[in-house]
């Protein structure tokens, strides 16, 4: 810690951070537009000067820029200085002369990083009366919506999406003093994470499309703390609803997990919520009726002992022990097929065994070497593949950038000195991935091929662990060199999941992590509560085909994508009654005769396991119209949800700790809720006048510490219970400075969640089933899952946004194979397109795994393919 005198009292800053970050982790107001908390400092706006000073006889000093300062021992400066105040004054009067004032019709007014900070640095009058430089908008896409005449030129958003997450196709255009920062022609942007440009840039050039197309006041949004339902990340994201509308997913910063960033599919996925495919009243035999009667119905078909009920991945933690309570434990199943559940077995075991501990997010961005294994990030789990483009910056930055002295914080200087070096990342898939720009190697390979690639890492890391025979040599040389690297690190990490569909690639994975001691291994689960489903230990899917009952409860899961169809059609014809809890028209919903309409994610409340085994809580952000409930709620177990997590809590060993994911609903700060609607929130009291003058009572919430209001605590609540960010001067998504302990640290108010896995004392053997070479067939390919971040995960499809983007279904083929085959192949009776894929094995085809019809097929297998006729 360095001694740093501010306006003449002394204050700790970290010697290593910069004085703008300093100042802001002590809570000052300092103004700044180009710097940004993830991506450092570039000195590009001018617009954080202060007057720093020689020592404290200096009374004239120098005006510098706080951005571009180091924190180091006895500086002295001042930030109210007047010389400092006018500058910072006139640099932002230069910045509005072309901005076109456009505040009341701007979809960021109100939540606006300019107006912020135009209010503080004093710049109140506008002189400017010449004509503004204009620009024509370009079309983004379906994510993201283009208003260029607003831009300041701080450059975040290219350095964000070019430097910090990857893309190429938006970029700054410069024509003699004109700079324009968008795509070379109208298209969408290609980059997953582009919807991220709506919060790094503090203007209005960049805003949500889909928050657009059902406008409000960001203010009149009401808010409420809430977990991502697309993947098994876990991000953490604040909805906000206007009218019963679900109107936007926003990032909610924690350290651990998704820090200030989300991927596409998670911010857009959202609008299912709102969809007309919505189940919106309780429907038997095909008519409407009224809830009691629906409860009534419920009571009779569910009676002791005639029942079974089949889980759910996507459901809450309390949904899915509320239906193994009314039908009893040995009665209820997890819902998710065979292999899947093998493999989600599978990968508990092994975190809880102590082979090795599994990281979080942010511990995978500090990584220093990486080896992913059989699993396409970018895809299954988008936001750990943004961390792993920071990871490799790792180990360049300590050896080049350290070794100069240049701090780690001076982002310009450090990526100059580094240049294109990157730290050892290693991808084993199957076919291309979005990653690879950034890795070191690239293997690829069929699943038994990669299986037995890891198998060969964690030999040349330990003789005690099995290695194949008969390894090709350049894919043992491979190995030697992916064991040397881990080895090498001084925080090695291992990626794998389920993605082949083969237990052998995670034993493999295992088995690495067990052989070089302080290795942390990371899984990726398909969906967002995959792991807490896992924990409850019910039996997959098919064994429900041996199960006697009159009645199958079948809770948040459309089974058609859990198995072939015929298999589905078997279980279902088993059945006299048929009862499905969901929130979207499905195949299996129109099978029931008793549906009963589930709230969404926004609409209820409820507790997740993400795949570092993380429980957190996500809360109803509003009030569903009767009768849409929560599942838990339709199945009678619990008044309340305080209930429900006690319940799950005493029931389930592994789940012990749920409670502390978030405070319990009697929690109060100075005998206050917390809002969920912020201080401007205004009319509430015309909301309803189309029905009554008289305005009505809000909602009470049973089950949370939140409020339905805009009255509550002032102060800044618990972590897991902030349903948005805001503080005095601070109205734009950057006053989560403001709620951390220090910038890009760990919230004041404490973690939000709880880990439940950590891994056992003692060290679980190696694993030696290595599985034969990949050998193709004559005639036959084995077919395997493919990703698409948009348009394989079930609930995001219903997203209009997202659905834009879903792709057609393909089969993917070896430009050899499909040659021979031709543009249209016959498969499982269908005729489907040909895809290209340069990279995929000879013998080996892929398949879009989610999308129709490929969402109940079992994978991999061996399947014939001809050429369509």
């Amino acid at each position: 810690m360095a001694k740093v005198w501010i306006d003449n009292r002394p204050y700790e800053i970290d010697a290593k951070k910069n004085l703008l970050d300093g100042c802001l982790s002590l809570g000052f107001n300092l103004p700044y537009f180009c710097w940004h908390p993830a991506m450092g400092s570039v000195g590009a706006c001018r617009q954080c000067a202060v007057k720093q000073f020689k020592d404290e006889n200096d009374k004239k000093g120098r005006i510098v820029m706080a951005c571009m300062t180091p924190a180091a021992e006895s500086t002295r400066i001042s930030i109210e200085d007047p010389e400092a105040v006018e500058f910072r004054k006139a640099i932002i009067e230069g910045l509005m002369q072309n901005h076109p004032h456009d505040c009341p019709v701007c979809d960021e007014g109100g939540e606006c990083h300019l107006q912020d900070m135009t209010v503080m640095t004093g710049h109140d009058y506008r002189r400017y009366r010449f004509e503004k430089r204009t620009f024509r908008n370009q079309y983004l896409g379906p994510f993201v919506n283009h208003e260029m005449n607003r831009c300041i030129q701080c450059y975040r958003c290219v350095r964000f999406y070019r430097d910090y997450a990857g893309g190429h196709d938006l970029n700054a255009f410069g024509l003699r003093d004109i700079v324009f920062f968008g795509r070379e022609s109208d298209g969408v942007l290609e980059n997953e994470f582009s919807g991220n440009l709506v919060e790094v840039c503090p203007t209005g050039v960049f805003t949500d499309a889909t928050l657009k197309r059902h406008y409000t006041r960001k203010w009149d949004l009401q808010m409420s703390p809430s977990i991502c339902v697309h993947c098994g990340v876990g991000c953490n994201v604040s909805a906000g609803e206007r009218y019963g509308t679900l109107r936007r997913i926003v990032n909610r910063y924690n350290r651990e997990v998704n820090g200030y960033f989300l991927c596409d599919r998670g911010r857009y996925g959202y609008e299912f919520v709102n969809s007309e495919e919505r189940i919106r009243k309780p429907i038997a035999g095909g008519q409407e009726v009224p809830e009691e009667a629906a409860r009534a119905r419920l009571r009779e078909m569910a009676g002791k002992g005639k029942a079974i009920g089949i889980g759910s991945p996507r459901a809450s933690l309390e949904a899915n022990l509320a239906l193994r309570e009314l039908v009893g434990a040995s009665r209820f199943f997890s819902g998710v097929g065979g292999n899947e559940y093998r493999l989600l077995r599978l990968m508990l075991d092994i975190l809880r065994s102590g082979a090795a501990r599994t990281p979080s997010l942010h511990e995978i961005e500090l990584s220093d070497a990486v080896l992913v294994l059989g699993e396409d990030v970018s895809n299954t789990a988008p936001r750990i593949a943004l961390a792993l483009r920071q990871s490799v910056r790792q180990q360049p930055m300590r050896q080049i950038a350290e070794k100069l002295h240049i701090p780690l914080w001076m982002d310009q200087s450090v990526r100059e000195a580094v240049q294109n070096a990157r730290g050892p990342l290693y991808v084993a898939t199957p076919s291309a991935t979005r990653i690879d720009g950034i890795a070191t190697r690239t293997f690829r390979g069929a699943p038994n091929d990669i299986a037995r690639f890891g198998f060969a890492v964690a030999h040349a890391l330990s003789e005690g662990a099995a290695g194949p025979q008969e390894l090709p040599q350049d894919v043992a040389a491979l190995a030697g060199d992916v064991a040397a690297a881990l080895q090498g690190a001084k925080r090695p990490v291992i990626i794998a999941g389920g993605g082949c569909g083969s237990a052998a690639v995670i034993h493999a994975a295992a088995n690495a992590a067990l052989a070089l001691k302080g290795t942390a291994l990371a899984f990726v689960v398909p969906e967002c509560n995959s792991f807490g489903l896992a924990m409850m230990e019910a039996g997959p899917l098919e064994e429900a085909l041996e199960a006697d009952a009159e009645t199958l409860i079948v809770l948040e899961n459309d089974l058609y994508r859990r198995a072939p169809a015929a298999v589905v059609e078997r279980l279902l014809a088993k059945f006299r009654h048929i009862v499905a809890l969901d929130s979207l028209v499905n195949r299996t919903t129109a099978r029931a005769h008793l549906v009963l309409p589930s709230a969404a994610f926004a609409e209820a409340d409820g507790t997740l396991v993400n795949n570092e085994g993380r429980a957190q809580r996500f809360f109803q952000t509003y009030v569903a119209a009767a009768p849409i409930q929560e599942s838990w709620r339709w199945l009678g177990a619990w008044e309340d949800l305080d209930d429900a997590v006690a319940a799950v809590a005493s029931e389930i060993p592994a789940l012990a700790g749920v409670a502390q994911a978030a405070p319990p609903q009697d929690f109060r700060i100075a005998g206050e809720r917390v809002a969920r609607e912020p201080h401007r929130y205004s009319g509430r009291t015309a909301m309803l006048a189309n029905i009554s003058v008289h305005e009505p009572k809000p909602p009470d919430d049973p089950d949370s510490p939140l409020a339905f209001s805009m009255e509550g605590t002032p102060t800044q609540p618990p972590s897991a219970l902030i349903p948005f960010f805001w503080a005095p001067g601070w109205n734009s998504i950057q006053s989560v400075n403001k709620f951390q302990k220090e910038i890009a640290g760990e919230l004041r108010a404490g973690p939000a969640g709880v880990r439940l896995i950590e891994p056992d004392s003692a060290r679980p053997a190696f694993n030696g089933e290595i599985p034969a070479a990949f050998q193709p067939r004559s005639g036959e390919w084995l077919v395997i899952a493919l990703y698409e971040i948009f348009g394989s995960e079930e609930l995001a499809r219903s997203a209009p946004a997202v659905a834009e983007l879903s792709p057609l279904p393909y089969v993917a083929l070896n430009p050899d194979d499909a040659g021979a085959l031709g543009t249209e192949v016959e498969l499982l009776g269908m005729r489907i397109p040909v895809r290209t894929a340069p990279q995929l094995p000879r013998g080996v085809a892929g398949v879009p795994v989610g999308v129709p019809p490929f969402e109940g097929i079992e994978l991999p297998a061996w399947q014939k393919i001809a050429r369509a006729s």
